[in-house]
């Protein structure tokens, strides 16, 4: 992506927003680039905290299970703070956001690496998970401003690629600092990681000439639109059949494909190879027919989980099946951010920040869903197939949107 960077002038208009492109000295693709490390550092410490577990768990003095309320925490703060600092922020310029975003979290993961106890470190995950959501979401609507209005969609996938190459880079490092160096260490890596993108995006990504960001009263327009509910509704429950699968990974493989713990990161990493290049896909395809893009990637991706029933019973097909999550998965999320960016009108920053609160409830949701089929004692091939109908339902949510939006065009 080789296009330039100056300033922009946007307009907005009922649904349709017009984007003058930029050209300047700084390459849209650099300012993206930039973007995309916070999603690095994002990525690395939601994941990365499942791998150090053990080692905060015994440190500060509790057990396995009750270590888990940290992950609990760090997802309900993106839940939280999504929705809540995309509307206090409303009226910031939307790069001093992004940035600030970005400040809190050098500062909340500092923290959390000088935890004194677990408690404190309870409360610091919250507080580390609250500017996830808000930062892709105004990480998403400055980066669209770089580019022409067609490619748009590649843009929101760059953005989003620190994210899906923290799988794959991030949290295997960091994971392996805490298990060498202790597990504060993995958080001291976020918080170096997020100090570099505080410094890249002051210093790489333009301020937009206009740019005094939104308003409460347009963001909370998001809110009213139909449109909006239905495409989050797409998210959550498409979405939540890859955690009916990845929150009993572990199990599922060392049990039905018999393979060894010491293996299961390698084939984790199929994932996020996965996730990594069917973003970079998502963003072509949603360029060409974002529509479909997002009907065939939930038909497939209900397919694939259908498969993993078998699948997961052998190595090869195993990786193969989750390399498959991670691309048709991932191939959606341009495509959806796009989606709700459009019909956001006004309110953007909102209802793109909110992409990643639908994508937590997916996780609950899915997680449950597979725990419940579990504790019913359906055994480990249970997750797959129950995660199967979800993007099921998602389909039907959004054929009832595409639905609306011809009756409303007719």
């Amino acid at each position: 992506m080789s296009t330039s960077v100056e300033s922009p002038t946007t307009s907005t208009s009922g649904s349709t927003t017009t984007r003058t492109p930029l050209g300047g000295r700084v390459p849209a693709g650099v300012s993206l680039a930039a973007l995309s490390l916070g999603g690095l550092a994002i990525g690395t410490t939601e994941f990365a905290s499942m791998g150090v577990l053990p080692g905060f768990a015994s440190d500060l003095g509790v057990s396995v299970p009750t270590a888990g309320a940290a992950i609990s925490a760090y997802a309900l703060g993106v839940v939280v703070g999504a929705p809540l600092i995309a509307l206090v922020g409303a009226r910031w310029p939307r790069k001093r956001l992004v940035v600030a975003l970005a400040v809190m979290l050098v500062v909340f993961n500092a923290l959390s690496a000088l935890a004194p106890a677990f408690l404190p470190f309870v409360g610091l995950r919250f507080l580390a998970g609250l500017p996830h959501g808000a930062y892709f979401g105004t990480a998403a609507v400055l980066g669209s401003a770089l580019v022409p209005p067609e490619k748009r969609a590649r843009a929101l996938a760059t953005v989003m690629l620190g994210l899906t190459v923290a799988n794959i880079v991030g949290v295997p490092a960091a994971t392996w600092l805490g298990d060498t160096f202790g597990w504060r260490s993995a958080y001291v890596a976020v918080t170096a990681i997020a100090l570099i993108t505080v410094l890249a995006v002051t210093t790489l990504v333009p301020s937009p000439a206009g740019d005094r960001g939104g308003s409460l009263r347009g963001e909370l327009t998001a809110l009213t639109r139909p449109q909006v509910w239905l495409t989050l509704g797409v998210i959550a429950a498409g979405f939540g059949g890859l955690f009916a699968v990845y929150s009993y990974i572990s199990p599922i493989l060392t049990t039905q494909a018999g393979v060894s713990t010491t293996l299961v990161p390698l084939l984790l990493g199929a994932l996020g190879v996965g996730m990594t290049i069917g973003n970079i896909a998502g963003g072509r395809f949603a360029e060409r027919a974002p529509r479909v893009t997002i009907a065939v990637a939930l038909i497939v991706y209900s397919a694939v989980l259908v498969g993993f029933v078998s699948g997961a019973h052998h190595v090869v097909s195993a990786t193969i099946g989750l390399f498959a999550l991670g691309f048709v998965g991932m191939s959606a999320g341009p495509a959806l951010m796009g989606r709700l960016i459009d019909f956001a009108a006004e309110g953007p920053s909102l209802a793109a920040a909110s992409f990643h609160s639908a994508f937590n409830v997916a996780n609950a949701l899915g997680a449950a869903l597979g725990g419940a089929v579990l504790a019913a004692g359906l055994g480990y091939d249970a997750p797959a197939a129950i995660g199967a109908v979800l993007p099921v339902v998602g389909l039907v949510v959004f054929a009832v949107s595409v639905g609306m939006e011809r009756r409303r065009r007719a």
